[in-house]
C-alpha cells in the first residue's frame, strides 16, 4: 500500500473496498468514507460559521468531520475534551460544533450532530489537492497551570510529521491495523490514531480500548496498539497474552516497570515517543533500561541554550526558527540524548533551589514508592514541599508493620541520605493512582487540589500526612 501525503490522501485511487476503519458493530470501507466526507462538506459549505470545533468521540465519525471541514474550508477547534464546563470554557475559540452526541443539548453554539440522517448520496465533486499551509488547526493544552492553551498548528505540520514516522515505523507495521487507548482530540491521538494511518492505508479502530483486560484480549501480530502510561502501567502483573505488531506510548513518562511489564505480555518494549503539542514529536526510544537515551527524529536539529535546556529547528514546528522548550537535556553522538528534568520546576525554598524532578527521582527509588509528584506547598507560614504518593507494595506492608509515625521517619532519613533538609517534603498524601488524565498526563489542579482542601481528601480516601 503506498503512503500519500495528506494534501492529497483522499485523491490516492484506494479501491473502493478497501476497510477504513472498524469495530465489533461495522466495518468502514473507502468509498463510504469518501462519500461521507462529501456529504457533510457540502452542509458545512452552506453554514457561514467559520470555526469549528470538534468533537467526536467516535474516530471514524472523527476523521469525517475532520476532512469534511478541511474541505469546506472551515478552521478546525479540537478541545481537548467533551465536557460541558471544558466547551464553555474555549467556547470564544469556535463559532459551531460538530459532535457524534455527547455534547449537552442546550450549548449554546450551533450544532451539527453525526452521523448525519439527511446526508445527500449523489454528490459526485471529485476532491482537489489541497493547500495544506492554509488549513488551520487550533489544539489544546494544560501547561504545568492545568489551564487549557490554544495552540494553532498548520495541517501541512502535520502532514510534515507524519512522513518522518512512516520513515522511522512504516517498514515494520506495514499493513497491521491500529487499535488506540487515547483520544484523537489531542496531537498524539491525532497523528497515530487516524492521520498517519490514513496516509499510510491502515485500517483503525472506531472506539477506544478503555480497560487494560480489553488490550490484553485485543493483541495481535497484525495489529499495532497507540497507547500511554496512563494504562501500560495498570497493565496485570499475572496475564500472559499474544504480542502486538508494535506498541507505542506517549503523553508522560513510562516507568520502567511498565516497560518490562509490556514487554512480557507483549514480547516487545514500547516505542515511547517523547514530545509535546506545541513541539510535536522530538525523539523516541524502547526503554531497554532505565538510562536508555532517546533519538531525535530525522529532520530535527538540536543545541542547547542556557540553563542546559533544549532548543529545537524542526520541520513541524518551523524550520526556519529555533524554539526553544524547557526540558533539561545532555546530547550525545548519533542526534541521541537523554533527559534531565524542566527547568521550570527548579523552585526556591528559604533560599535554597530545589529541583522538583530530583526529589520525585530519590522518592521514586525508594522501595516503599512506586510514583510520586512533588510540589510547592504554601502553608501560609512558610513554602514547603508537598509529595503524593502511591505506595509499592513492600511500603503498605511497612507502614502496616511499623506504624505511620515510624514509617515517615524512616522515608525521611533515606531521603536525607540525598536532599537537604529543605529539600524534603512536609506534607504527604497517600493515593492509590497519582491524578492524571487518559493521555497520561497528570492533572496538577487536582494534585494541588489535595494540599488545598482537606475535606476533599477525606472524602476520596487521601490520608494526609505532615511531618
Amino acid at each position: 500500500m503506498s503512503f500519500r501525503s495528506l494534501k492529497n490522501v483522499l485523491l490516492s485511487g484506494r479501491y473502493d473496498q478497501q476497510i477504513v476503519s472498524f469495530s465489533a458493530e461495522e466495518t468502514i470501507c473507502w468509498a463510504q468514507l469518501l462519500s461521507d466526507i462529501k456529504a457533510l462538506a457540502i452542509k458545512l459549505r452552506h453554514s457561514d460559521k467559520k470555526n469549528w470545533a470538534v468533537c467526536c468521540e467516535n474516530s471514524y465519525l472523527f476523521c469525517t468531520a475532520f476532512f469534511a471541514a478541511v474541505y469546506a474550508g472551515k478552521n478546525i477547534i479540537l478541545p481537548g475534551n467533551h465536557q460541558p464546563a471544558m466547551l464553555q470554557s474555549l467556547a470564544e475559540h469556535f463559532d459551531a460544533i460538530i459532535h457524534d452526541g455527547l455534547v449537552a443539548a442546550d450549548f449554546s453554539k450551533q450544532q451539527l450532530i453525526l452521523p448525519c440522517t439527511d446526508k445527500q448520496s449523489n454528490c459526485r465533486q471529485p476532491f482537489s489537492e489541497l493547500d495544506l499551509q492554509q488549513v488551520k488547526i487550533t489544539l489544546f493544552t494544560s501547561g504545568s497551570s492545568g489551564l487549557p492553551k490554544a495552540i494553532n498548528k498548520s495541517l501541512l505540520m502535520l502532514d510534515n510529521e507524519i512522513a518522518q514516522l512512516e520513515l522511522v515505523w512504516g517498514e515494520l507495521l506495514g499493513g497491521c491495523s491500529i487499535v488506540s487507548t487515547v483520544s484523537h482530540q489531542h496531537i498524539y491521538g491525532l497523528l497515530f490514531r487516524i492521520l498517519w494511518p490514513l496516509c499510510a492505508g491502515r485500517a483503525f479502530q472506531s472506539n477506544d480500548l478503555v480497560y487494560p483486560e480489553q488490550v490484553l484480549a485485543g493483541a495481535d501480530n497484525n495489529c499495532t496498539l497507540i497507547s500511554s502510561p496512563a494504562l501500560l502501567k495498570r497493565l496485570p502483573q499475572d496475564k500472559q497474552s499474544s504480542a502486538y505488531r508494535a506498541v507505542f506510548s506517549s503523553g508522560g513518562p513510562l516507568n520502567t516497570e511498565a516497560a518490562e511489564q509490556c514487554n512480557h505480555l507483549f514480547s516487545q518494549y514500547p516505542f515511547e515517543v517523547f514530545g509535546s503539542t506545541e513541539t510535536g514529536g522530538i525523539g523516541y526510544r524502547q526503554q531497554l533500561q532505565a538510562d536508555t537515551a532517546w533519538q531525535f527524529f530525522p529532520g530535527i536539529s538540536a543545541q542547547l541554550v542556557e540553563g542546559g535546556c533544549l532548543s529545537l529547528k524542526s520541520p513541524w514546528i518551523d524550520p526556519q526558527r529555533w524554539y526553544q522548550t524547557s526540558d533539561q537535556c545532555e546530547l550525545f553522538e548519533n542526534n541521541q540524548f537523554i533527559l534531565k528534568g524542566r527547568v521550570d520546576r527548579i523552585v526556591k525554598i528559604e533560599e535554597k533551589r530545589i529541583s522538583l524532578v530530583e526529589v520525585e527521582q530519590r522518592l521514586n527509588q525508594l522501595e516503599w514508592i512506586d510514583e510520586s509528584v512533588v510540589l510547592v506547598v504554601d502553608d501560609i507560614h512558610r513554602l514547603s514541599l508537598g509529595a503524593v504518593i502511591k505506595l509499592s507494595a513492600q511500603g503498605k506492608n511497612s507502614i502496616q508493620a511499623l506504624g505511620k509515625g515510624k514509617f515517615w521517619i524512616k522515608l525521611r532519613q533515606a531521603l536525607r541520605l540525598w536532599l537537604e533538609p529543605v529539600g524534603i517534603p512536609r506534607h504527604f498524601r497517600v493515593v492509590s493512582e497519582i491524578p492524571v488524565n487518559n493521555q497520561g498526563k497528570r492533572l496538577h489542579s487536582e494534585i494541588a487540589q489535595l494540599f488545598e482542601n482537606e475535606q476533599f481528601s477525606q472524602e476520596n480516601g487521601i490520608k494526609n500526612v505532615s511531618t
